[in-house]
């Protein structure tokens, strides 16, 4: 689907790179993707929300374990060029009910690999940040340089694991890069989470004849980002020739799509235009809208979305009517 050789070339042949949390779901494809360019891959991952079956096919060295672990990180760590940091607890309805345990994990956790890549001669850690930093501010596009304003322990975890990649890089010179993710999707993502996220959550009801379910009125909107361009940003950002210092860019498609125009889309993809979506109430620390502007991060380092929405829908779908038969 997408060529990643054009794209890279051989910059990451033979290049040792760490990627946390890389059975999970984004991880994984970083994985994937890496192996194919030719990089010599560790994954540090605990599984509780990954699964090796994920990166299976893919050749890496496997490290199950916790990024909480100083020993264990810096094992995993030694010798990397690249820090891909992934890991992380995801789901804002999950946080609402466990925010200690997010605390450690997102934050506490992200503070423990940027201490170990200090010491360790990492050249660059790329973060997986989070567009909820930017809470339910009605303003669209959503610019890095608006003020922040997290509404959920998820949100305010990840917005902190910002601004420790940006301490960081101010105090010990360690460099970084902060990227914001707006609803990332595609194959590999859990459909069997009572937190799913929508699409995961729409795919699996349709492909088992049930109406998607829409938490309130459906006209809230994403800017739905199909996984491959997160991948792309990631490798975009490591291999970026100045010192990025912390900063943060917004990684999307720069359009977006409300609820009640993203389920029939799907039941329309799966032959399923008989089912017609359900409504409950909104959940809390849901966000309205949101759409990214992506100036800054094409001005740095020339990101542009390399797959749609209509593209990625379909190899998704295609993915989960094979795994959810």
């Amino acid at each position: 689907m997408t060529d990643w050789k054009r794209l890279h070339g051989d910059h990451f042949r033979g290049v040792r790179c760490l990627v946390t949390g890389g059975a999970g779901f984004i991880g994984s494809h970083i994985v994937e993707t890496l192996a194919g360019l030719g990089a010599s891959i560790i994954v540090l991952d605990n599984l509780v929300g990954g699964d090796r079956n994920n990166i299976a096919p893919f050749k890496h060295e496997f490290i199950e374990g916790t990024i909480l672990d100083e020993a264990v990180t810096a094992r995993a760590m030694k010798g990397c060029k690249y820090v891909f940091h992934l890991a992380a607890l995801g789901s804002v309805p999950r946080s609402v009910e466990r925010p200690l345990e997010y605390h450690e994990a997102d934050a506490t956790g992200t503070l423990m690999v940027l201490h170990v890549a200090r010491s360790s001669g990492v050249s660059r850690v790329v973060y997986s940040a989070s567009s909820s930093a930017y809470g339910d501010q009605p303003i669209l596009p959503k610019v890095e340089t608006m003020a922040t304003d997290p509404r959920s322990p998820y949100a305010a975890a990840k917005l902190a694991g910002e601004s420790y990649m940006s301490a960081f890089s101010a105090s010990y010179g360690l460099d970084t890069a902060c990227l914001r993710y707006f609803n990332i999707f595609g194959p590999r993502q859990n459909p069997n989470s009572a937190y799913a996220a929508v699409i995961a959550a729409f795919a699996k009801a349709i492909l088992a004849g049930k109406p998607p379910i829409i938490f309130g009125d459906g006209e809230q909107s994403r800017d739905f980002t199909f996984v491959h361009n997160a991948v792309h940003a990631n490798l975009l950002a490591a291999r970026y020739g100045k010192p990025l210092k912390g900063i943060v860019m917004n990684v999307a498609c720069g359009q977006r799509v409300s609820l009640n125009q993203l389920a029939p889309m799907m039941c329309e993809l799966l032959g399923r235009t008989d089912l017609k979506p359900t409504y409950g109430p909104e959940r809390a620390g849901d966000v309205k809208h949101s759409l990214a502007d992506l100036t800054r991060i094409n001005q740095i380092l020339g990101y542009a979305p390399i797959v749609d929405l209509s593209p990625g829908l379909d190899a998704t779908l295609k993915w989960y009517a094979s795994v959810l038969k």
